[in-house]
């Protein structure tokens, strides 16, 4: 795209408004933690979908379909039982590279932190750095990396007053947030000039993170909607 700064910042604007409304739900995952109220319900909910959020978008929906049945409607609940110990056994594949001992280990996981905390907002009081440092550092995984999954996980928790995300963390703020990065924001990204790579690295994420917070100051995650719903509809 051939743009100048002040283009670029009307696409921006334009595309965030068209894309950051509740028809976005329909078809993201994100639908599935919305389909709860308590607060570790929507917690448990919204991490393991954005844990299986790889891939065709039809396929990711399937899957985290079949992790909703399986808790029975209840991930709380599921959580802190034992069904899981048996739903979850062996390595063969609950979605692509997936296997079932995998999923079998985030609901240990799961479990460890709802029998020490109210809530995984909780937990993450506990560590350090930003939100994405502290969930990595619980979690046992690289803080080196974008962690797209992680960073779409934390845009629902915490972003407010959205139709799409819940902003049900108090303790972080959205200006806290990095980007959640895929092949689609990261191309947008490259083509509006905000970053000079296409690379799947953090700091591409945390480049384009402070380009969108000058346009969205309070809030640059709102830029996501521009960047995503505009690279995967059109």
């Amino acid at each position: 795209m051939d743009l100048n700064r002040e283009e670029i910042d009307r696409f921006l604007v334009e595309y965030a408004n068209k894309y950051h409304t509740e028809s976005f739900i329909k078809d993201d995952p994100v639908q599935f933690p919305h389909r709860y109220t308590k607060k570790q319900d929507i917690e448990i909910s919204g991490f393991i979908t954005a844990f299986l959020s790889f891939g065709a978008r039809p396929q990711i929906l399937k899957a985290a379909d079949r992790v909703d049945v399986i808790m029975n409607h209840s991930p709380h609940e599921y959580v802190c039982g034992e069904s899981w110990k048996v739903d979850f056994v062996g390595t063969d594949s609950f979605y692509r590279t997936v296997p079932k001992d995998k999923m079998r280990e985030i609901f240990s996981w799961l479990n460890d932190i709802y029998s020490r905390y109210e809530s995984m907002e909780d937990a993450l009081k506990d560590q350090k750095g930003n939100p994405m440092e502290r969930l990595c550092t619980l979690w046992g995984v690289t803080t080196k990396s974008p962690q797209k999954k992680v960073n779409m996980f934390l845009r629902w928790m915490i972003r407010r007053d959205s139709p799409v995300d819940f902003g049900i963390w108090h303790s972080f703020s959205p200006t806290e947030l990095i980007i959640p990065l895929d092949t689609h924001v990261s191309d947008m990204s490259f083509r509006l000039g905000l970053t000079k790579s296409k690379s799947y690295t953090l700091n591409n994420a945390k480049k384009i993170t402070v380009e969108l917070g000058r346009l969205f100051p309070e809030d640059p995650c709102l830029g996501d909607f521009a960047l995503f719903g505009f690279g995967v509809n059109e």
